[in-house]
């Protein structure tokens, strides 16, 4: 029984490290970022259009953060669209 329980914390340990595992983790993060910053938009400015997902979809979770900094200084939602299209 002990050994097994080492043999499970060792799995778990290894599964942690796993560039899979971090991957998925990530993924995870980045989806959470975009629905995030997607009701903020609405919120803020009252509308959001379905064709600003794929670029945020394009962003790295570090450019998804420094969107969701940079949204409390737009006037409007076409300032979003602008930093999108700049960011690239």
């Amino acid at each position: 029984m002990f050994v097994h329980k080492i043999s499970n914390y060792l799995q778990d340990d290894l599964l942690k490290e796993s560039v899979t595992y971090q991957r998925i983790l990530n993924d995870g993060g980045k989806q959470e970022a975009i629905a995030l910053i997607s009701r903020l938009l609405k919120k803020r400015f009252g509308e959001f259009s379905e064709t600003i997902e794929p670029p945020l979809k394009a962003l790295s979770i570090e450019q998804l953060e420094l969107l969701g900094e940079s949204l409390l200084d737009f006037q409007g939602f076409e300032e979003a669209i602008a930093w999108l299209n700049n960011i690239k």
